[in-house]
């Protein structure tokens, strides 16, 4: 898809190595104009050295992505270096604390939810005021396949990848009628410095053996392929699936072809299911009607 991004804009957050790294070198590859976002500048210049020796461009804005007053002086940085930011790709993450929750840290808990669910949206509420306005723009969220599990033992990473699964649902839903897309992406896992952790560490090796399971059967995917995925998101071809709870195992040709069903059935989203002998509440049924029908009549406005 070479050329597919050329003139746009693009920031990729926890981009100084491991997915990050991936996804900015594939947007760059693509002709996008990428701001690599991290804490570290060391690894940032690396990853733009290794953009900029492929032909690429690409520029560092050092920043915490929990800080709302660093992020907001950075990302007007890259808009007076780079021009208005066409896509975002909320990938800084952290694993926090592997043991039974009442064991952990909790500032260490807090961390991580902080990381994983306040980063993306800090930078989403930077960004979105003037996609809003211009009626384009993309949000990429990097999840985690275990948000769809009740994986035991990293409860704030599982619950913080989980709440901005949701938290995509609902700010897909909210700018759609502006023209706005924003998709959740599970990227598998990837050899990198998070999962050496869960699967060296002392802590890892006693509370999630499991683990190793992945690398042993040859589960691992290279980074490239979640960072092919967003450069496809990236180039608007799926922004009818734009809400869901994508992965880089999805056909995106054969979930376009399915998209009634998967839009009458709920698929690749969040859901309770329930016994289909047990009653709904018609009170509640009527509300979540009615607030359905008025986003429907807002998007067709």
């Amino acid at each position: 898809m070479t050329s597919s991004l050329r003139n746009q804009v693009a920031i990729v957050t926890g981009a100084g190595r491991g997915i990050g790294r991936a996804i900015a070198q594939a947007l760059a590859a693509a002709s996008a104009k990428v701001a690599v976002v991290a804490r570290s500048e060391k690894e940032l210049a690396e990853t733009v050295a290794l953009i900029e020796a492929d032909g690429g461009t690409a520029a560092a804005f050092p920043a915490d992505v929990t800080n709302a007053s660093a992020i907001s002086s950075a990302f007007a940085e890259i808009e007076r270096a780079l021009g208005p930011v066409d896509l975002l790709v909320n990938n800084a993450g952290i694993i926090g604390p592997i043991a039974p929750f009442w064991e952990q840290s909790l500032d260490e808990w807090w961390r991580a939810v902080d990381v994983n669910l306040r980063g993306p949206a800090v930078c989403s509420h930077r960004v979105l005021p003037r996609m809003v306005a211009r009626r384009r723009g993309r949000i990429v969220n990097v999840i985690s396949g275990g948000a769809a599990f009740a994986l035991t033992h990293f409860s704030a990473y599982i619950a913080s990848k989980t709440a901005l699964a949701r938290f995509t649902e609902i700010l897909a839903t909210e700018v759609k009628p502006d023209g706005v897309a924003v998709f959740a992406l599970s990227p598998a896992t990837v050899r990198t410095a998070m999962s050496e952790h869960s699967l060296n560490s002392p802590e890892g090796r006693k509370w999630i053996p499991w683990f190793r399971r992945v690398f042993d059967e040859g589960l691992v995917v290279p980074a490239e392929r979640p960072a092919q995925m967003v450069v496809e998101l990236a180039s608007g071809r799926a922004d009818a699936l734009s809400g869901r709870f994508l992965s880089v195992s999805d056909d995106l040709d054969l979930l376009l072809a399915d998209l009634e069903e998967i839009e009458r059935d709920h698929l690749y989203s969040l859901r309770v299911r329930k016994l289909a002998a047990a009653a709904s509440n018609p009170k509640f049924d009527a509300i979540r009607a009615a607030g359905e029908a008025a986003r429907m009549s807002k998007s067709a406005g």
